[in-house]
Formats: structure tokens, sequence, C-alpha cells
């Protein structure tokens, strides 16, 4: 049998902070007995399970994820989708929207991780794309 993946590990400074970011962004509780200042958080979500661990070193600002995730709203359009991250502390990276409704945002988290906002599928259905 294959191996599966258990979950999605983000190096991070400051493991509890940057999971309640992530538990906001993704309407997901921290597990319960994750506490300021440990040193691993995780966050059980439907679309994935992410693990944060707090490691020494800070991610290099001018180098690109070579990872990242993407996120599709659910009940609300890609445009709220990202205003309502940028006001839980996520900055705008680059913004490729486009005039017909199509593209994507990237952002990035409270760490400079960065991640990507795409169409929900009510956009993308009233569009006639998936």
């Amino acid at each position: 049998m294959a191996s599966l993946v258990r979950h999605m590990t983000i190096d991070c400074a400051d493991a509890y902070g940057l999971g309640s970011f992530w538990a906001e962004a993704l309407d997901s509780p921290l597990a319960d007995d994750d506490h300021p200042g440990d040193e691993e958080a995780l966050i059980e979500s439907p679309g994935a399970t992410l693990l944060f661990v707090a490691v020494p070193e800070r991610k290099a600002a001018s180098v690109k994820n070579r990872v990242h995730l993407d996120l599709q709203p659910q009940d609300r359009t890609r445009d709220e989708e990202i205003e309502r991250l940028l006001a839980l502390g996520a900055t705008l990276v680059a913004d490729h929207r486009r005039a017909d409704g199509t593209g994507w945002a990237t952002l990035a988290d409270p760490e400079g991780n960065e991640f990507c906002v795409e169409r929900s599928a009510a956009e993308r259905a009233a569009a006639g794309r998936q």
C-alpha cells in the first residue's frame, strides 16, 4: 500500500501564533492541547490537517515557497475572502485577478508563507468554468 499524507507541516517561529492565524483563516480550531509557547500546534480542518512546528530559522524573505496552499472560499467570494484574510493579518504579495473575474491573489501569512486565494466554486460555476 502507498503512503498517505498525514498532514502538511509548516515550519515557523511561533507555532501557536501562526496556528491561530490559520485556525481563523480555515474556521477550524487548534487542537485542545495547544497553548501559547508550545513548539507544535495542530489544525484538523475538512480540507487538510496542518501541523505548525517551531524552528529557530526564519523564512528567507526573498525566497518563494516551493510548496503552498491554494484556498477556495466556501461561503463567500474570492474578493470577500481576500479582504477577510487581510483583516486577520495576511498581506497581499501579488494580485493576479483579471477584469473578467478569473485569476487569483497571492497572500502571505504573518510569518511570510505565501498562499493563494482562488475563486469559489459558485463563482466558477457562474462563469461556466470549474
